[in-house]
């Protein structure tokens, strides 16, 4: 199996992963953000070689889709001419407003590169599998509590000093809590976890390990520190960084955009004085350094494009592949049901559950359980209650209805939904058969 045929690797610029749609490659700035001109050029060149479409994912990194083994090598040149360098080897991922956020416990950035170097000078980024990672959050307004990672470093105040919580395999919520160390044991912790995980081989994760070793690797045991809300984590809204600068916060709807308005929105940017952009998890552009006025007035602009710039926006709460006709795996127009879903059912999403609406069984964008996935087949449009787009649906309805049939699951939910309840706990009390009898029920609306 080579680089193109690889699911379960990272898509970096120098290895493409096939899709559905073409190759993907997928971009970690090593400067955490770019100036405007350089993403603009980045836009041009994916509208160019690609399928036009770019995303920012839900750790926040770029990606370009529906490539050609030709195309790719072209967008790698341009990548290195535009001057942007690239991470590569095992991720150490810091927040986007490491250094800059006025709320930070720690900055993170020390801590990484100590860990970045340590794995550089052992043999372990070829013993690793590629989906093994780091996360160093170092507290503030923009959190990582949802990133998955095979070791999460979280900075923590202890008695006046700064400490670093080491937990396992996981988010901030299902993640091993383990010990509270200073950033030297730190560094030696990760990179002893590291080296344990690489020497169960390629597929390896912490997971694996067992609870023994990992507690005479790290020390006594300690409490995880606070948690939050998911929708904490997702940076939308003007945000108070140091010395009074302010950074506006824009999300993708669904994670992309076409190329040529992700352009626009950069020169909107650097009109109103924005000297970088910085991907950031929860599939947003973090735009620092902008007095509160210019923040204000490049949301009026990014809302005008169709980005989101409010917390409220119901399409936070629904994860969409691109999809027919984007996708060549693609049976249902996804984008296009998504939107008709936000814009006219928005009660339906209430934040307590994610709509998973997918192209196919393979469910790109949205790999776990969710309490309603919409998927594409053969034979139309099917719901999948409490499962993944890989379960079979009981019924289907034509393509064409997908939208109105989920459309009258939410009626049925909100006719049926209790006082203080929410639309998760409603649906999983009304249960399978109800929820897919109103789903495909035709010619009742």
């Amino acid at each position: 199996m080579n680089a193109f045929e690889r699911r379960g690797a990272c898509p970096a610029l120098s290895a493409p992963m096939q899709t559905g749609d073409g190759l993907l490659v997928r971009l970690n700035p090593v400067a955490g953000g770019l100036s405007p001109k350089a993403l603009i050029g980045l836009s041009d060149s994916a509208a160019r070689h690609g399928n036009g479409i770019m995303e920012v994912t839900a750790r926040g990194s770029i990606q370009i889709r529906g490539l050609t083994m030709a195309s790719a090598g072209q967008l790698a040149a341009e990548v290195n001419a535009l001057g942007i360098a690239v991470r590569t080897g095992v991720p150490v991922e810091t927040g986007p407003l490491a250094g800059l956020d006025a709320q930070e416990i720690a900055d993170p950035r020390p801590l990484a590169e100590a860990i970045r170097k340590a794995i550089e000078r052992t043999d372990l980024t070829g013993k690793l599998g590629p989906k093994v990672s780091v996360v160093i959050d170092g507290g503030g307004a923009v959190r990582l509590d949802t990133i998955l990672a095979d070791i999460r470093l979280v900075a923590i105040e202890d008695e006046g000093n700064v400490k670093w919580h080491l937990a396992t395999g996981g988010t901030a919520i299902t993640a091993r809590p383990l010990a509270s160390l200073d950033e030297a044991d730190a560094c030696d912790a990760t990179l002893t976890i590291l080296q344990a995980i690489a020497a169960r081989g390629s597929e390896g994760r912490a997971r694996d390990l067992t609870a023994l070793f990992l507690s005479e690797a790290s020390g006594p045991a300690a409490p995880p520190p606070e948690r939050h809300h998911p929708t904490d984590s997702i940076p939308i809204g003007i945000l108070s960084l140091a010395n009074d600068a302010h950074a506006a916060g824009i999300a993708l709807p669904f994670g992309s955009m076409p190329a040529e308005r992700i352009a626009k929105l950069c020169s909107e940017a650097a009109e109103r004085g924005a000297r970088e952009i910085r991907p950031a998890p929860g599939r947003t552009l973090l735009f620092p350094g902008l007095t509160r006025e210019a923040c204000t007035d490049l949301q009026h602009a990014a809302q005008i494009l169709g980005f989101v710039t409010e917390t409220a926006d119901p399409r936070l709460h629904i994860a969409a592949c691109p999809g027919e006709p984007a996708c060549a795996s693609g049976r249902i127009a996804t984008r296009q049901i998504a939107e008709t879903v936000a814009s006219n059912h928005a009660g339906l999403l209430d934040g307590s559950f994610t709509l998973h609406i997918s192209g196919c069984a393979k469910g790109c964008a949205h790999p776990a359980t969710a309490a309603l996935t919409l998927v594409g087949g053969e034979n139309g449009a099917g719901l999948v209650v409490d499962g993944t787009a890989k379960a079979l649906p009981p019924r289907y309805s034509p393509r064409y209805e997908a939208a109105r049939g989920l459309g009258r699951v939410a009626a049925l939910a909100g006719s049926a939904r209790h006082s203080n309840e929410t639309v998760a706990a409603c649906l999983a009390r009304l249960g399978d058969a109800a929820i897919t009898d109103a789903f495909a029920r035709l010619g009742t609306d």
